[in-house]
Order: structure tokens, then sequence, then C-alpha cells
């Protein structure tokens, strides 16, 4: 029974809380700063699939470990903040992927799981890595 405390004790020291910033302009200047793409996540308190996607996929700890790694991470809640209104707002949540010079290149719509969710990590990525290939061929 030791020994099982201890390793629970221990996979807990390694887990990693993702960094989740309410504010669009300071997370964009983040990102920009960190070279890193920019993912704003659009929900509400009121939405059921918000809420299973903040509890069951972003609390995974490989899209946690994944997100604070290689993403600067923005929560838009409907209640709470003044959004852009080149972001679509319902329904929710919705899912987008920024560049550094504020230009949307992945959105999705919906409640993703875990391995979903990766892939759309991926997708965002890779369209990045294109978009960043062809400017350079210029």
């Amino acid at each position: 029974m030791k020994l099982f405390l201890l390793l629970m004790i221990s996979f807990n020291l390694f887990a990693v809380d993702i960094e989740i910033l309410s504010d669009y302009e300071k997370g964009l200047k983040k990102a920009k700063v960190e070279n890193k793409l920019l993912y704003v996540l659009v929900s509400s308190q009121e939405c059921k699939w918000c809420k299973k996607f903040e509890d069951t996929t972003l609390n995974n700890d490989s899209i946690k470990n994944r997100l604070s790694k290689e993403f600067v991470v923005v929560e838009l809640i409907l209640e709470h903040n003044k959004i852009d209104e080149r972001f679509k707002t319902t329904p929710i949540p919705r899912h987008y992927f920024i560049d550094s010079n504020n230009k949307i290149i992945y959105e999705a719509l919906g409640y993703r799981d875990s391995v979903l969710f990766d892939s759309f990590m991926d997708n965002a990525q890779d369209r990045n890595k294109k978009i960043n290939l062809t400017k350079g061929k210029k």
C-alpha cells in the first residue's frame, strides 16, 4: 500500500498544469515571444460539451503536457470575455489555432476526445509549417 501511495504522489509531481489565459491580446503577445501557435477555446459556463471537454480532454496528462509545451492557451468564456467578431461563438465549444500574424490557420467545432484533439493540434502545426514554407519560397 505504501508503494502505491508513493507512486501516486510521484505521478502527481510530474503532472503539468496548463496556463490558461483569459486575455486574447496577452496570449497573442506571449505566443509571438515564445514562437508558438495560439490555441483559443471559446466556451460557456452553460455548455455541457464545453464542460466535458475541459473535464476530460483538457485534464488528460498527455494533452496538458503538449499544450503547455507547444502552444499558448487562451479560453474565452462567453459570459465573461469580450470576444472578437471574427470568432464564431455558436455553436460551442469552438477551437481556433492562431499564428503569430494573428491569422486563424485552423479551426474546429465541438467536443473532442483526447485522440481527436491531439490530431487537431497536429493539423494546426502542419498547416502552420506549410504556410511558413510557402512564405519562404516567395
